[in-house]
């Protein structure tokens, strides 16, 4: 297929660029252009120039160009997730779930696009406690909890909600759990070197992680055999605590065990953080994406997936 990624040099994006390749898909990177355009040819992807927030642009750029699917996987989380609700990569973020979605649902329409596939997060199933039953796709997902959360959990749910509403289109989301794996783990390794990454003395709730090599090829699973209108949830075989992933990522690269501090102290200085490791845990199953991609994780918990940090070049 002749796949447009959108994203295409981010965290996952440069992964999935070479699945898609290694699969035999013909690679399109939707890019403003610069450096960006310079790493998509490094990749083996063709850059299409457009900024997916101005419509206009994504107009001219499809203009004569035509496509078989769509795949965005845009986010402004320079070198990870955000900490604090006030984040400038958060808003803008938001605004590439919202307004960047409406826009690239146009550009597959245009481009003749027969599939869309758009990166989803666990995180939408709700920012709390979900108790121990683990989550699958029937569970309700974006739904308001009347508080400072809600505008995060309403760009995940409307991120989706295009993907659904693209006319002649087989819209699918993937919700991913947390990215982790060389390129992904980058900052969190050299911030545990440095111990300037603490954990609550607490104790944090459960979540669910995926290997960014397994997240790219259930993308490309996803793209192949994927069912219109469905969510997948793309997590491994084992949701765990988030002190338990830092605990064994430190160990893993050399790094001493991660300082605890007191949950007020982490609360004040990265209170969006805090909200996820210790007003969340959810058990997450993948078994649908199992059934349905035919995927299964190639580092089924992060005890095999980490392996890979510590054979990654230093």
């Amino acid at each position: 297929m002749k796949v447009v990624v959108a994203g295409a040099t981010g965290a996952i994006g440069r992964p999935l660029v070479a699945a898609l390749r290694q699969s035999g898909h013909q690679v399109y990177a939707l890019t403003r252009g610069g450096r960006s355009a310079e790493l998509a040819r490094a990749l083996g992807a063709t850059p299409v120039l457009a900024n997916v927030l101005e419509r206009e642009s994504l107009l001219r750029a499809v203009a004569g160009f035509s496509a078989d699917a769509v795949i965005h996987e845009l986010t402004a989380y320079r070198y990870s997730p955000p900490t604090h609700y006030r984040s400038p990569g958060l808003a803008r973020t938001n605004a590439l779930r919202t307004t960047g979605s409406r826009n690239l649902v146009e550009f597959a329409e245009k481009a003749g696009a027969t599939r869309y596939l758009t990166q989803s997060l666990i995180l939408g199933y709700g920012i709390r406690d979900h108790g121990p039953e683990p989550l699958t796709e029937l569970d309700p997902f974006g739904r308001a909890q009347g508080d400072v959360n809600d505008p995060i959990l309403s760009v995940l749910y409307e991120a989706e909600e295009w993907a659904w509403r693209a006319s002649d289109i087989d819209g699918i989301a993937l919700r991913y759990g947390i990215f982790y794996g060389p390129g992904a783990s980058d900052l969190y390794a050299r911030m545990l070197k440095a111990r300037v990454f603490p954990l609550p003395n607490t104790g944090t709730g459960h979540i669910g992680f995926v290997h960014i090599e397994d997240a790219a090829a259930a993308t490309v699973a996803a793209l192949e055999n994927g069912r219109a209108g469905q969510a997948y949830n793309i997590v491994d075989d084992e949701s765990i605590t988030w002190d338990t992933m830092f605990d064994a990522t430190a160990a893993a690269i050399g790094a001493a065990r991660p300082l605890r501090v007191p949950a007020r102290v982490l609360r004040l200085g990265t209170p969006l953080a805090a909200a996820q490791m210790l007003d969340m845990s959810m058990r997450v199953a993948n078994a649908k994406a199992r059934t349905e991609l035919g995927w299964k994780p190639r580092y089924p918990t992060y005890r095999e997936g980490l392996a890979t940090l510590a054979a990654a070049p230093r």
